[in-house]
């Protein structure tokens, strides 16, 4: 599978969280197979959880998939950027390779305003590639703050 593949999926998600009135961003995992071990948007609003990140929810499920708590082997594929404490919980769960679509220019900490995933001094440096598909995951963002601002 290549890397817009995984966004395509990741893509699914984020149109879920779109529905439900969510800051549409949708994460996927995905095992060295290429078979998909968790998936997730963001639910902040519905369950009143500012933690409540697509990519925290699809890494949860994944290592409830595989019983395991490091993801080493496995890849997380993001519309948006990683904010700080889901970049924490990357490095944390051992993800072995981090995909995202739009680069966020206010928490991106994953080299756009801070590089978490790529710090010397933390245990685990991820493979990250970013960009992917990034003009239909920005799209999707834009329509949902402009749909926002005219509220």
């Amino acid at each position: 599978m290549d890397l817009s593949q995984y966004m395509e999926l990741a893509f699914r998600e984020a149109i879920k969280a779109y529905e439900k009135k969510e800051v549409p961003v949708g994460a996927v995992v995905f095992d060295s197979s290429g078979h998909v071990v968790g998936r997730g948007y963001n639910q902040v609003e519905e369950l009143t959880d500012a933690t409540a990140h697509a990519e925290m929810i699809a890494l949860t499920a994944a290592m409830a998939t595989l019983g395991a708590k490091y993801l080493n082997d496995c890849t997380l594929a993001v519309t948006l950027e990683p904010c700080p404490m889901c970049a924490g919980a990357i490095v944390n769960a051992k993800v072995g390779r981090v995909v995202f679509g739009a680069y966020d220019p206010k928490m991106g900490a994953c080299g756009t305003v801070m590089n978490i995933t790529a710090s010397n001094s933390l245990n685990h440096r991820p493979e990250v590639y970013g960009g992917i598909l990034e003009h239909k995951a920005r799209s999707l963002l834009e329509e949902f703050f402009r749909g926002l601002r005219d509220q």
